[in-house]
This record gives structure tokens, C-alpha cells and sequence, in this order.
């Protein structure tokens, strides 16, 4: 079994934070780059490469020879989807603070090496859709064996910007008994001539290139001296300065002492005072404890900092919910939280189940209780969790949105599925993943308001509107319920519309659309509702398998939508409804123009690099690509936001000369372009 962080500590070896050993065959075969097509996410050693040759599959590449210009695979690794700025709605329960700690997330979505670009033809994936609490993510990985410097792949960027979070990538010096070299750190802080650090330059271009927000340091290499800790400390200034100007971040992990040694210190003190000074804030070690936690707290406010700038690392890598922490230490519930929350591998929602119930559906559940508790509803995460210890991110921290302009929608795509769906119908029957595709989703999942027995609510996977899955709720609605979909800041106008798209498909179910136009007057209360039928006497579309588009005019509604939701009321239950999709929208839906230049820039036997361009990106939700097969039918090939698409393993049909695809831009409101034809004979 591959060692975690947790069961080499009980074995009695030191603290650290590491990813865990790669999965792969001691190295062997020539050291030099994999020619096919398929592009990764990028790694690379500082400078100086190991000896030896790599693994299969693994690509030794120094960071101080990247040039931009030279990486084959930055169109396909660039993120395009810009930071969102997101506000901070009434808390959903009462002991949820705004302004206070905050969660950083280290998360290892693949490994080092073969880490597809743009997803891959699976559902089993950690697509994190909890965004709402997550202040920061680190795109957690790293190993001697591969590579120490991880760029994040574009889908996990796009995502987490859509939902305004930051993505760091990770700088990690491995500790000695994983293969860590000092030499590997000298290489990271070298100078030139001039006396400035190239490999902090190198770090900032390479954010800058492929879109995300900065870099996690953390050097875990033993054996330095104070030399070397005095150039940490300067490479760590240069490196935030160079980073400040681009608006990317530096965070630094309490490993390496001012004085060169790794010394995990559980705090900040004298010993690393000058690194969380030289950068933005700092993960404090696992071995806090609640008066090391006051205390650096304090520290920090006396520096002129903040005591939220510092996150105390949880590590639920091998336990998950069932890791006992000492909570009010971090966030105590009846005073001020002392510091925020450093989550190490919450990934463990989707490790831990069984690989026979990897689902979605299984998945989701898992990660659902991990961030909103026992109850799944965070309006009362408490329901539970004071029996197994567990004090999910919901209790404590409030969830934020960035659903603030017009138009907007959703199709609830979380961003992986079993199939691919358009308006209903099956496109493409192949499982797949790509968090770029995921759309903003309901923060608060799932606040259920009814004085009646709670129906279940959950994203499933059976079936679509569009993308990969519904809102699905079920049980026998005794009572009117309302679920709360939305928190929004979006401005009203006199031809503003909300269209939803949905389904029933057991019992009949009377639907109310749910709109507030202010907050809710105290945490935990409900918004302000107003109620607005969904009736068949409004616009309503009908698709040929039953799902229906409601338009419904916000008559009369003024000034700010605050929340929206629905309300079911059954006539006959039980019920199985679906939510398919939402917009908000004044003014017509307009087409987004069509892509140009669609073409082939690679073809390896039936393994393509397609590219296209297109004048407007701003209004650009994504793009697909479909196939064009002899009889007409069009089979989804994939979806992604960048302006270049890998497919793999494509064979000719029967008697086809040429392959026929096509690419059209999605907008904002899933209106689809003309498509741009290319074709690539076989």
C-alpha cells in the first residue's frame, strides 16, 4: 500500500505534508519525451534533473527551460475562464460566520505524470462542486520520481474560477526518505549575476501562461543551513513581489526554519516569522495545538496581518469525517474563530469508496456530508454532527456565491456523468469527466424548508437536460417544501424572465417559482420569498421526452433578486421531480458567433488535435465538438473551454473516406453557434 502521510507518522517518522509515491515501475527506458498526442498537465524538477532515466509515462522537464512559446500543450493547459468576484449572503444557519476563518483545500486530483489536460472518458472523479466554502485551493501533487512543480490542469481552474476560488499550483521539495535532493532546493533559489532569483520569474510566467493564481511552496528537504534559508527567504519576497504585479499569490507551508533546517514548528513564531512575512499566508503544520494556534494567531495581528491568513492544517487524508480534531481550537463555536482551516486531501470522499461504488450518485453523497454535515442540509448542519465529532466547513464557515450579472443558467452539471445529454436527448454514451464543463451550482446543498416529512435531494445521474445530470427530489411531499437553489445579486428590469426546465416522473407536483428581492433578515432564517406559479397558462416548451421549459416574467419585482428557489406542493405522491436547468434572463436569448478556422493540427492514425478560433471569448460559456457520422447523426465527441480539443482512438466507420466534426461555441444561456466544419480523411 502506497504510505499516506498519516500512517508514516504512526511508524514514528517525522511531520511533513507530502503527496503520495507515484504508482509506477522503477525507471526505465530513454529519457525523452512521450510523442503522443494525448497532452497532460505540466511538471517539472527546478532546474537540474535526476539521474537516472524516468519511468514510462514520465517526462523529466526543467522549469528554467520553459519558454511559453515553446510548450506544445499550453493551448490545451491554459485556463480561460477569468476569477469571479463572489459576496457573502446571509449565513444559512447561525453559527456560520461571515469575515472570519475561511478553508484552504489541498486536493490531489490525478498523479504528477499522466494527468489528462481536459478529462478523461470516466465519472469516477473527485468533482468538487463545495466551492462555496473554499477560500483557496492548492493543486496538490509532486513527486522525485516525476516532477516537484505542478501547473493545474485547465478544467480544475476554470471550475474553481467560475465559483471566484484561486488555484495554486505546488512547489514541493520532498523530504529525504521520499527522494527529496538538496540540491533540488538550491536549484529553486539560485541567483544570476544580477542577484535576482530566475526560478521565481520562471513560477510567475508559468501562472501567468496557463491562468491560475500563484504557487505552494513547501520544502520539506532536510539538511540546510542558515545560507540557504536566508536565499528561501529572498526567493520567497522576489517571488510574491513578481507575483503581486501579475495578481497572482504566494503561500508558504511551515516546513523550513529561518536558519535552513525543516523543522515543522505547528505555529508561527520566531523560527518562520520571516517566511509568512515574505508571503501571503501560511499552512501551520498538523502538530498545532489550541494555545500554539492563539498565539500565532495573535502574532500574526501584531505583524499587521491577519489571523486568517493563517490556516491550520487538518489532514482527513485516511479518515475523513471520522478524523477526530480538535475543533475549537480552530473554530471555536461561542467566540471568534482563531485562525482558517487547511483541509489536507478532502479527496477522501471519493478514496474511500469501495471501487464498486464509485458512482456519482455514491460520490456526492460522500461529499455532501464531509462539507455540509449529518444533516446534508446547512441550514442545520448540526444535525449529527455532535455525536461522531465531525464539524463540517458548514457549521462554521458561510458559503459564498458569485451569481451576480445577467444572463445566467445552470444545467446542474457538476461536471462529470455516466452519458452526455443535449435538451434531453443522449448524445454521447460514454462516461466522462471535465470540471471545466461544470456549471455554477446551488451553494447551500441541500436547504430543504417544509414542516413536513424533508424529501431526499441530490444530483443524479439518470438522466438530463443537459451535460451530465438533474436535481433529482424525491419522497412524499406531505407538506409544501421550498428548496433554496440560489443565492444572487442579479439586477431586475421590467422584461426580466426566469425560465426552468424541468420534469416529473412519479406523482403530480403543483411548482412555484421561490424569488427574494432581499436578504433574510437573520442567519438561518429563509429569504423573503415571493411566490410565482409555474403554470401551463405561461410559456411553457415541451421536448418529446417530457422534460418542460417554463418561462416565467418577474412582474412587478423590482430592484435586486436576492435568492431564488422553488416550492413543491404534491396533489399526489410520492414524487420524483426534476430540476433540469434555470436562467435568468432580460431580453432575448441571442447565438453566440460561430468559431473560424477549424482545423487539424496533429493526427496520429485515429488520435486528433483539433483548434479553431473565434472573435468573441468574453461571451463564450464553452465550446463542443460532435462528429458527424454517415447517416446524418451527430455523436458528441467532448466539451471544453479552451480553443483546442484532443480526441483519441477514432476509427473510420463503414465505408467513411473523411470524418466529419464540427464546433460550435456555447453561451451563457446554453444558445448554441453555427457550427464550424472540419473534416480529416483517413
Amino acid at each position: 500500500m502506497t504510505p499516506t502521510r498519516r500512517t508514516v507518522l504512526l511508524a514514528g517518522a517525522a511531520a511533513a505534508l507530502w503527496p503520495a509515491l507515484p504508482a509506477h515501475a522503477a525507471p526505465k527506458g530513454p529519457g525523452k519525451a512521450d510523442t503522443a498526442l494525448q497532452p497532460y498537465a505540466s511538471y517539472w524538477f527546478p532546474d537540474s534533473l535526476p539521474s537516472g532515466t524516468p519511468g514510462e509515462g514520465i517526462t523529466w522537464r526543467s522549469l528554467k527551460a520553459w519558454r511559453a512559446a515553446d510548450d506544445p500543450d499550453l493551448a490545451f493547459n491554459s485556463a480561460s475562464v477569468p476569477l469571479a468576484g463572489r459576496f457573502t449572503p446571509t449565513p444559512a444557519n447561525t453559527t456560520a460566520r461571515a469575515g472570519q476563518a475561511r478553508v484552504q483545500s489541498l486536493v490531489s486530483f490525478g498523479p504528477t505524470a499522466s494527468n489528462p489536460s481536459q478529462g478523461s472518458a470516466t465519472a469516477d472523479y473527485y468533482a468538487l462542486t463545495h466551492w462555496a466554502y473554499v477560500d483557496e485551493l492548492v493543486f496538490w501533487g509532486g513527486s522525485s520520481g516525476e516532477g516537484l512543480i505542478l501547473a493545474p490542469n485547465a478544467p480544475v481552474v476554470d471550475a474553481a474560477h467560475r465559483h471566484g476560488v484561486p488555484v495554486l499550483g505546488n512547489v514541493f521539495l520532498p523530504p529525504a526518505a521520499y527522494g527529496g535532493q538538496l540540491g533540488w532546493t538550491r536549484d529553486l533559489v539560485q541567483k544570476d549575476a544580477a542577484g535576482r532569483h530566475p526560478l521565481a520569474a520562471q513560477l510567475v510566467a508559468v501562472a501567468d501562461a496557463y491562468g491560475f493564481d500563484g504557487w505552494f511552496v513547501n520544502a520539506e528537504t532536510g539538511g540546510g543551513d542558515a545560507a540557504l534559508g536566508a536565499d528561501m527567504r529572498g526567493f520567497l519576497r522576489e517571488l510574491k513581489s513578481l507575483a503581486a504585479a501579475k495578481g497572482q499569490r504566494v503561500t508558504w507551508y511551515d516546513s523550513m526554519t529561518v536558519d535552513g533546517a525543516v523543522n515543522w514548528q505547528g505555529a508561527l513564531n520566531d523560527r518562520n516569522e520571516a517566511f509568512f512575512e515574505a508571503a501571503d499566508d501560511m499552512f501551520v503544520d498538523f502538530r498545532w495545538t489550541a494555545d500554539r494556534l492563539a498565539t500565532s494567531g495573535d502574532r500574526a495581528e501584531r505583524l499587521g496581518r491577519g489571523r486568517y491568513e493563517l490556516w491550520a492544517g487538518v489532514d482527513v487524508e485516511s479518515d475523513g469525517w471520522n478524523t477526530s480534531e480538535n475543533w475549537d481550537a480552530i473554530v471555536p463555536r461561542d467566540s471568534a474563530h482563531i485562525t482558517s482551516i487547511g483541509l489536507y486531501r478532502p479527496e477522501w470522499t471519493r478514496n474511500h469508496l469501495p471501487e464498486d461504488r464509485r458512482t456519482p450518485e455514491d460520490f456526492h453523497a460522500a461529499d455532501n456530508r464531509f462539507w455540509t454535515g449529518a444533516s446534508l442540509d446547512p441550514s442545520r448542519p448540526d444535525g449529527g454532527d455532535d455525536a461522531d465529532g465531525w464539524r463540517a466547513p458548514a457549521v462554521s464557515v458561510a458559503d459564498r456565491s458569485t451569481v451576480t450579472s445577467l444572463p445566467f443558467a445552470s444545467a446542474f452539471n457538476t461536471g462529470h456523468g455516466l452519458r452526455w445529454y443535449e435538451e434531453g436527448a443522449v448524445t454521447s454514451e460514454t462516461p466522462w469527466n471535465h470540471l471545466g464543463l461544470q456549471d455554477r451550482l446551488p451553494s447551500r446543498r441541500w436547504v430543504v424548508r417544509t414542516e413536513g416529512e424533508r424529501p431526499a435531494v441530490s444530483f443524479d445521474f439518470a438522466d438530463a437536460w443537459r451535460g451530465g445530470g438533474s436535481v433529482l427530489v424525491d419522497g412524499e411531499l406531505d407538506r409544501p417544501a421550498v428548496l433554496d437553489l440560489y443565492a444572487t445579486r442579479l439586477p431586475l428590469g421590467v422584461d426580466t424572465v426566469v425560465e426552468l426546465t424541468h420534469r416529473t416522473d412519479a406523482g403530480a407536483v403543483d411548482i412555484e417559482l421561490a424569488v427574494a428581492t432581499a436578504e433574510a433578515g437573520e442567519p438561518g432564517e429563509a429569504p423573503p420569498y415571493h411566490w410565482l406559479p409555474v403554470t401551463a397558462a405561461r410559456t411553457v416548451m415541451k421536448s418529446a421526452n417530457s422534460w418542460q421549459t417554463a418561462t416565467v416574467p418577474l412582474t412587478g419585482l423590482s430592484g435586486t433578486l436576492h435568492a431564488i428557489g422553488v416550492r413543491l406542493t404534491a396533489s399526489d405522491g410520492p414524487v420524483r421531480w426534476r430540476a433540469g436547468g434555470i436562467a435568468v434572463r432580460t431580453g432575448a436569448a441571442t447565438a453566440p458567433a460561430a468559431p473560424t478556422a477549424a482545423r487539424v493540427t496533429a493526427a496520429n492514425g485515429g488520435d486528433l488535435r483539433f483548434a479553431w478560433n473565434h472573435p468573441h471569448v468574453d461571451d463564450i460559456r464553452h465550446y463542443t465538438l460532435h462528429r458527424v457520422l454517415p447517416d446524418g447523426t451527430r455523436r458528441f465527441l467532448g466539451g471544453t473551454c479552451q480553443r483546442a480539443w484532443f480526441a483519441g482512438g477514432l476509427r473510420p466507420e463503414q465505408d467513411e473516406r473523411a470524418a466529419r466534426f464540427e464546433v460550435r461555441a456555447v453561451g451563457e444561456l446554453y444558445t448554441t453557434s453555427a457550427p464550424a466544419t472540419v473534416t480529416h480523411p483517413w
